[in-house]
């Protein structure tokens, strides 16, 4: 018997992510995720030259930043690419209005649940919407209030995370909304893991923290070389110590800003059982204590005090690598998964034939 081939198992692939591939108008459908400071114009468009969707981060950038961002990103690809927006941004229809002129083809909404009146402004401007959806019942509004795309993101990734694994809420979510491609993200690092999302019903996968050590990354060379000795368990949440001041978990190599994040917070509550700060000033100030920390690891190359914001999937980044090399390694990986099973089946059905024949 013979057993699936290399291209016989890609294009099984290809057809597995045919819908995701045609939403982003890409030959694989592996977006990157939107890092701040990491995803910029370099990444983003080596991501997208690859054959896969680079997305930009906007995070926190003003209009006229994320104009100077998009039109250098289109100096380098002419393949199609995103915008992540975050909701929480002062300048969100602003920020919209910048991707529409610029022809931006997608718009990712982040961070938050998407104000109508945002959505609907990316749909009059003709570009594709996809949003983050963390649960099912959210999944089902943002269907009906019109996206093109969701993206559901497990507590395994990177940065500002929620408290369900990709596991639960493919099994959640990927059964449950036949009605647009959805796309799987959080802890993905090796093909495998693509292919069997891919097959549970995902449409494509998001990959970040696998892309920050890429050769055209920006990523300062101590933020890598922190990615490539890190561990799965070395990514952590931040912790609370009081649920009176909540702190919005993220997740992150831990490192001594960890551990002065703790003792600033005990700190900031001392005073405010002492009467020497309010509540709210004092949630203020422990909000405020990462303020331009990511910058500083991703930029400066601090990895002691700064913010090494980085998914479980750190484990599995082990090296630097040119982009083109990691999409093509992580297709490899599933085709050679698919051709494994293929032939084991194949041995599983030549052994039951050669027992029948012997009875």
């Amino acid at each position: 018997m013979t057993g699936m081939t290399q291209d016989a198992a890609r294009r099984r692939i290809q057809a597995l992510s045919a819908r995701g591939r045609s939403l982003l108008g890409v030959e694989h459908a592996i977006l990157g995720g939107a890092m701040t400071w990491v995803s910029e114009r370099s990444l983003v468009a080596a991501i997208s030259n690859a054959g896969g969707f680079g997305v930009l981060a906007c995070g926190s950038m003003t209009p006229d930043l994320l104009r100077a961002e998009i039109r250098a990103t289109q100096a380098r690809t002419a393949k199609p690419f995103g915008v992540n927006l975050i909701v929480m941004h002062s300048a969100l229809m602003d920020l919209i209005e910048v991707c529409g002129e610029e022809k931006v083809g997608c718009v990712v909404l982040a961070g938050g649940i998407p104000p109508r009146l945002a959505m609907r402004r990316v749909k009059a401007l003709d570009a594709t919407l996809i949003a983050f959806a963390p649960a099912l019942g959210l999944a089902r509004k943002l269907v009906r209030d019109g996206v093109d795309g969701l993206i559901i993101e497990g507590a395994e990734a990177g940065g500002h995370i929620g408290s369900v694994s990709t596991s639960v809420l493919a099994q959640e979510i990927l059964p449950n909304v036949p009605e647009v491609p959805v796309f799987v993200a959080g802890g993905i690092g090796r093909g495998e893991a693509m292919l069997a999302y891919l097959e549970m019903g995902a449409s494509g996968c998001q990959l970040g923290t696998k892309f920050v050590c890429a050769t055209e990354s920006i990523a300062h060379p101590a933020f890598k070389q922190a990615f490539i000795r890190g561990a799965a368990r070395d990514a952590m949440p931040s912790v609370q110590v009081d649920p009176r001041f909540p702190v919005i978990p993220v997740r992150a190599l831990q490192n001594e800003g960890q551990k002065r994040f703790i003792e600033a917070q005990h700190a900031v509550i001392a005073r405010w059982r002492a009467g020497e700060v309010d509540q709210k000033a004092a949630q203020l100030e422990i909000e405020h204590f990462w303020a331009g920390a990511l910058r500083r690891a991703v930029i400066d190359g601090d990895v002691e005090t700064g913010s090494l914001m980085a998914g479980q999937s750190v484990g599995l980044v082990d090296g630097e690598q040119p982009t083109a090399q990691i999409i093509e390694t992580l297709l490899d990986q599933a085709a050679a998964a698919l051709i494994q099973r293929d032939g084991a089946s194949a041995m599983d059905i030549a052994g039951d034939l050669g027992m029948t024949g012997g009875a």
